[in-house]
């Protein structure tokens, strides 16, 4: 069949924008500027660029007071007035109010040579119109320049983002409205909030009102994130896809989210907290918070418990989490008991075991919960749990097979987002457990398994060799990651357990 007159796809034209900008990013990395670094430089340059082009929109959202701090001011310039001329910019964005100056606070020019500025500036990034790609820039271009940059190991550059997939999933299955308060408590680039945003315009935008507009911008939408050169790219991303106000409060919260008990509850949590293991000034979170339910140095437990003191009551939370949280003993079954006496958990997605997360060796799931109101009794909150199984007999990688929006439709069908879960039906993929049978298992252990996995049976049904190879590079790293997890709960120094130089006869003690 001839392909000469198809229609392009919207993934071709992103692979396009992204090895243009991944040429400008080799022109960085060859002047010496690091993978997360060349990032955030091009992030700075692209938003000058369309902060600009959108000065003469008859409707333009994105009004800044600069000052004259703008883009048009540095491609005005040549040289080393060019470079003087970025510095002056973002020193004097970084003192303006609100988010635009916190978005630039304490930003410096990591690139030392006028000549690569400015041909970044004048023949690269300045000859196109960002904001009429017919791409989206500002979620497209961060999530495949952090795909590209994870190739690059030790910077860890893939570790902020959830694929767009899944989190748009994620959002169609909890629908949120104008009137929801939606909160990250570990927002990366902010690509939940961002994907809440847009859901809520896409299907309330005609019909809210002047204050819901507002609200949906500058209140009702926030997320927190330990990383400030993160939380960073989370505030540009958010402005430019008009959530937030330039000169209003920053929205993104750079902290430790569990150090401190929440102040602001939310009807709504979307989560992908990260991996590993942490303290507060080497103690327990629950040593300094009485919230929380048992004391863990496990990240993600520790996550699971903030998000439940996080929730209204009836708040909806929808969190991606690690295989280890369901199933690990001690702190995690406490915790998982408690989730299930105190929330209605009502569904787990348990995602491929490879070619999802950017950072191998991820095996991950999504569970699906809402907070109940404390009851008289000791009767459960959770009456059933479904699980949907999108990992057995399903292979895919980052390249050749990725993961795409459509895989997940029978996932999303089945939820039946709206919908009372009594309507649920159980399919071959889509399996009810009730909550006795779950308090009864092992550890109340949600490591749960229903289909028969072929390829243990029939050698006809391996995946490719080259999916295979990446599940067993991914398996090893995945154990890679929770021997380094181990060593850091023994206190030993991170940085000699990086994930591809760590010695195991290190955690002999």
């Amino acid at each position: 069949m001839s392909t000469l007159n198809a229609a392009p796809r919207p993934e071709d034209d992103t692979r396009t924008l992204v090895n243009r900008l991944w040429s400008y990013c080799e022109l960085l990395r060859h002047s010496g500027v690091s993978t997360l670094d060349y990032v955030e430089q091009l992030t700075y340059l692209l938003f000058l660029k369309m902060v600009q082009e959108r000065k003469d929109w008859r409707l333009n959202t994105l009004k800044i007071d600069d000052g004259g701090f703008d883009w048009n001011s540095l491609a005005n310039e040549s040289g080393n007035a060019l470079a003087d001329r970025y510095t002056e910019i973002l020193t004097g964005l970084g003192s303006r109010p609100g988010m635009i100056g916190a978005i630039f606070k304490g930003s410096q020019s990591k690139i030392h040579e006028p000549a690569v500025l400015e041909k970044l500036v004048k023949d690269l990034i300045g000859k196109h119109q960002w904001n009429l790609t017919g791409v989206d820039v500002k979620g497209d271009a961060y999530e495949g320049l952090l795909q590209r940059g994870a190739e690059d190991r030790k910077t860890g550059a893939g570790q902020y983002f959830t694929p767009r997939p899944i989190i748009d999933a994620m959002v169609e299955c909890l629908q949120p409205e104008p009137s929801d308060t939606i909160m990250d408590p570990a927002c990366g680039t902010g690509g939940f909030l961002i994907a809440a945003a847009n859901y809520i315009n896409r299907h309330f935008g005609a019909t809210m009102t002047d204050d819901e507009q507002i609200r949906l911008r500058n209140q009702g939408i926030t997320g927190v994130e330990l990383v400030g050169e993160t939380a960073r790219l989370a505030s540009m991303n958010m402005l430019l896809h008009d959530v937030g106000l330039p000169n209003g409060n920053p929205i993104i919260e750079v902290r430790d989210s569990l150090a401190k008990s929440p102040v602001r509850n939310a009807s709504i949590v979307l989560a992908n907290p990260p991996f590993g293991v942490g303290t507060i000034s080497g103690a327990n979170y629950s040593e300094t918070r009485q919230d929380l339910w048992t004391g863990t140095t496990n990240k993600q437990l520790n996550f699971l418990q903030h998000i439940f003191t996080l929730l209204d009551t009836d708040g909806r939370a929808a969190v991606v989490l690690p295989d280890n949280v369901l199933f690990e003993g001690g702190a995690g079954t406490t915790i998982r008991e408690k989730l299930l006496r105190t929330c209605d958990v009502h569904t787990l997605l348990r995602l491929p075991k490879s070619g999802i997360f950017y950072a191998n060796g991820v095996k991950a799931n999504v569970l699906f919960f809402d907070k109940r109101k404390p009851t008289t009794d000791a009767t459960p909150a959770t009456t059933k749990m479904w699980v949907y199984d999108l990992r057995t007999n399903l292979h895919f990688t980052m390249k050749q097979n990725p993961l795409r929006r459509e895989h997940l439709d029978e996932f999303v069908a089945s939820y039946q987002p709206g919908k009372p879960r009594s309507e649920r039906v159980e399919s071959e993929r889509f399996k009810a457990y009730t909550c006795d049978e779950l308090l009864a298992r092992d550890k109340v252990s949600l490591d749960l398994t229903f289909l028969k996995d072929e390829s243990l049976t029939d050698a006809g049904s391996l995946p490719a060799p080259e999916i295979l190879v990446q599940e067993i590079v991914d398996d090893l790293q995945a154990a890679l990651a929770e021997f380094q997890a181990i060593g850091e709960g023994l206190g030993l120094n991170p940085d000699e357990l990086a994930a591809d130089n760590v010695d195991l006869t290190q955690l002999d003690a």
